[in-house]
């Protein structure tokens, strides 16, 4: 049935941190299969802001872009991700500077020195390594930060620091404003046929990607079927007792309303002692009943996609299959209708 109906499909997720992975996790077995699969199918394009653990301090000592949510993607899309991620997230235990390092890290680093600083070609070569089943791109490479005005008006200079600061954030805006994308990544989004948003961080992970001009453009002109999955809990530090539909809002607010088609929520319940274990954390549960959202986005697809463990964490294959459930649904109502609109407003920018 999927190399019937999508044997042409093209994804390109959008993101960061461990949520990235989880799509590009549940896209690769379901794509590497067809008979005409090619590596631009399955696309991420990966946030740029991370400054804190070895990502922060290579950026610093090197002026590279951070490397750590590339190596996830990387190895989320290897040909043999068990044996790869014994390899590129392996990290040093020392007293001295390697300390805390991961191997893919250094690996990727390396690699940009050999080319002249060329982060592009470094990630094209591990991706050869790594024989992955895509490709990874930053979504911009320049050096950018994160700067977060918290709901009681204090703000935060940096994305390690913003969760550290608790409470929740009110808006982000990045450090230089209005950034570059890297080249080829916007054209890439306009030939989708899906593009995913999350799950991850709203605020580090998501909504920073949007925020630089090419990128958000280029999601809005898309004729591509525009999906945010939705966290299954919150995050503290940053959405606090956000509900389903408050990180919709939050992305209007950032990138425009209208940029989402549909949200996949997560509608698995959670036993009591793991939402225990969570709320001593300060985090809790969204709501997937918060019916705030179905009058803010013109599809809204509530499926059971979860693995819980003492973790609450997206499960690949069924977040996938919810995904392209949505795409299905979409196709069949608003969907076409939603693309027109899309083309005139396009047309007439």
């Amino acid at each position: 049935m999927i190399e019937t109906i999508h044997r042409s499909l093209r994804v390109v997720a959008i993101g960061g941190g461990t949520g990235l992975p989880v799509v590009l996790r549940g896209f690769k077995p379901l794509l590497q299969g067809l008979e005409d699969f090619a590596p631009d199918r399955l696309a991420a394009v990966v946030t740029v802001t991370d400054d804190g653990g070895s990502s922060g301090r290579l950026r610093s000592e090197l002026g590279m872009i951070p490397p750590g949510d590339i190596r996830n993607c990387l190895v989320a899309l290897s040909h043999n991700e068990p044996l790869m991620a014994r390899l590129f997230q392996a990290r040093y235990r020392s007293a001295g500077d390697l300390d805390g390092h991961n191997a893919g890290n250094l690996i990727l680093a390396a690699l940009a020195q050999e080319e002249d600083g060329n982060v592009l070609r470094a990630i094209r070569l591990a991706s050869e390594v790594l024989n992955i089943h895509g490709e990874v791109y930053p979504s911009s490479l320049a050096s950018v930060h994160l700067v977060a005005t918290l709901q009681d008006g204090r703000v935060v200079e940096g994305e390690s620091k913003i969760a550290a600061h608790g409470g929740s954030v009110a808006r982000i805006r990045l450090e230089p404003d209005s950034p570059p994308a890297t080249e080829g990544v916007a054209e890439m989004i306009e030939r989708a046929d899906i593009v995913v948003l999350g799950p991850g961080s709203l605020y580090t992970s998501i909504i920073p990607n949007l925020l630089i001009p090419e990128l958000q453009q280029a999601v809005r002109r898309t004729k591509a079927f525009r999906l945010l999955v939705v966290n299954a809990m919150t995050e503290p530090g940053e959405t606090g007792a956000f509900s389903a539909a408050d990180h919709v809002r939050a992305i209007d607010e950032h990138a425009g309303a209208g940029i989402i088609d549909a949200v996949l929520v997560a509608s698995d319940p959670v036993p009591a002692p793991v939402l225990e274990r969570y709320r001593l954390e300060g985090a809790a549960r969204v709501d997937p009943d918060d019916t705030e959202i179905d009058a803010l986005v013109p599809l809204v697809v509530r499926r059971e996609i979860l693995e819980i463990t003492p973790k609450v964490r997206h499960d690949p294959l069924l977040t996938a299959g919810g995904i392209l459930s949505a795409w299905n649904g979409w196709k069949g109502r608003a969907g076409q209708r939603t693309a027109a609109t899309r083309r005139v407003a396009g047309a007439e920018g």
